[in-house]
């Protein structure tokens, strides 16, 4: 980029949004990867056609853009990998526009965090379930470009679930709208399904028309310890295959439990094998206890030896405990952590555990799993010492048989940290030189001159 271009974006939008200072391109330099790459200036539009201005120019120009929620993403997503703009949203498109009370819908900017969206409609008596762990701090467009799930996935699904409309600029500065606020539409392509987990690379996403449910009233929360981790496994896809869906139903593996219970004595069962912790919801307490005694039932019939049901919020706080603090505990093991998320259909878990405690074994190297077994999504850790390349090494080479595996037992490389520049390399194991150039295809339909966060997914 030039000078020249600089004071352009500064007329364009106001010296006050566009940065090319060394302390500005360090802080946009990097996401959860811990990857740094610096972009040429940092720019922050203050509306739609802020956007649809920058993108026209650059698209004229050939410079890359980076759109860029929170930077909380552990695939490399927002990484400026290529240099140009980082396009952010936090400081001004970060406003919900609408509750539609009527329709049950929220209208919202992509700076939106998630958490904010959350607390906003359930003021009102309304839910918007998706909750990743970065709910805290993600924004919403982010959750679209990478299509987010969370905890509460079981029952309520992931974002892709609940994107009913989008507003976005195409490359050379074009305003779409793709969707609709009703609740059905089957006129056109589904332009918001290819948006949606894009990552960044077809258009930059300007306003997202959200579906809002009705808040349950009650929620109740369960533990079950089992022997072993297939034992566990088995336990998820029979339990749920049995007629009852829990909001959430989540497993820590015993290197897991051991790990939690070191750093933070809670009195976990460290000789388990494996333990699943669930959440139902609903209006009464006798539909609750109706759930947790059908989930009973299945935990026993599959080698369940203790099963514990919190009395109130305090006990249900603790039990999930072990699983919010899951991730921080297992640096115990190395240095490094090689977190992946591959996903299986939910009667595949015991085959890819197995699995993938046989890949450990081979390599030499200690992979502790935690994660969404109601929705099949394992995330896998494989612990090294940084400092160590041949360590470093077996690790890779471990998550490269970790994704054969997945994509072997009909499973996916992602299930809601998406693809970016980390598993760009990996995209052939999952998909076919003809699915690889219809992607390419795509992206160039959208994005003739790739100036949309390039290199990322592979393409």
């Amino acid at each position: 980029m030039t000078k020249k271009d600089i004071e352009f974006f500064q007329n364009l939008v106001g010296k006050e949004n566009v940065y090319d200072d060394k302390a500005h391109l360090l802080a946009y330099s990097y996401d959860a990867t811990k990857n740094r790459y610096e972009p040429d200036a940092v720019i922050f539009p203050r509306d739609e056609n802020d956007v649809s201005n920058i993108l026209k120019y650059c698209n004229k120009n050939k410079i890359v853009i980076t759109p860029r929620g929170a930077g909380s993403g552990f695939t490399g997503g927002a990484l400026p990998a290529n240099g140009g703009i980082m396009l952010c949203f936090e400081k001004h498109m970060n406003k919900i526009l609408e509750i539609d009370m009527q329709n049950m819908v929220a209208r919202v900017q992509p700076g939106v965090i998630n958490r904010d969206l959350q607390n906003a409609v359930e003021e009102v008596g309304l839910f918007y379930p998706p909750d990743p762990a970065s709910q805290d701090y993600s924004t919403l467009g982010g959750n679209v470009s990478e299509n987010a799930g969370g905890m509460r996935a079981a029952k309520y699904g992931i974002t892709k679930d609940f994107v009913m409309a989008l507003r976005a600029v195409l490359p050379n500065g074009e305003i779409i709208r793709a969707g609709k606020k009703t609740i059905k539409d089957v006129a056109g392509y589904n332009i918001a399904g290819i948006l949606i987990a894009s990552e960044g690379t077809l258009a930059v996403i300007t306003e997202i028309t959200l579906k809002l449910l009705a808040k349950p009233a009650l929620t109740k929360t369960a533990m079950g310890v089992f022997n072993s981790v297939e034992d566990a496994m088995n336990a998820v896809f029979k339990t749920m295959a049995s007629g009852v869906t829990p909001v959430a139903m989540e497993f820590l593996d015993n290197l897991s439990i051991r790990a939690v219970e070191e750093k933070f004595h809670k009195g976990l069962p460290v000789n388990a094998g494996a333990i699943l912790i669930c959440d139902v919801d609903g209006d009464i307490d006798i539909e609750l206890d109706m759930q947790l005694e059908k989930i009973k039932k299945g935990f026993s019939e599959n080698g369940c030896t203790n099963f514990v049901i919190a009395k109130d919020k305090n006990e249900a706080n603790d039990l999930w405990f072990a699983r919010r603090n899951a991730s921080q505990s297992i640096t115990i093991y190395g240095s490094k952590k090689l977190n992946e998320d591959i996903t299986v259909p939910r009667s595949k878990l015991p085959e890819v555990l197995q699995g993938i405690t046989e890949i450990s074994k081979k390599y030499g190297v200690k992979i502790p799993c935690f994660g969404h077994t109601g929705d099949g999504n394992v995330h896998v850790n494989v612990m090294v010492d940084g400092s160590n390349e041949e360590e470093l090494k077996k690790g890779h080479d471990a998550i490269v048989e970790v994704f054969k595996l997945a994509v072997k037992l009909e499973g996916t490389l992602s299930g809601e940290h998406g693809i970016g520049l980390s598993k760009a390399p990996f995209m052939d194991i999952a998909f076919s030189k003809a699915e690889m150039e219809l992607f390419r295809s795509i992206k160039k339909a959208f994005d003739p001159n790739n100036i949309l966060n390039p290199g990322k997914m592979g393409l």
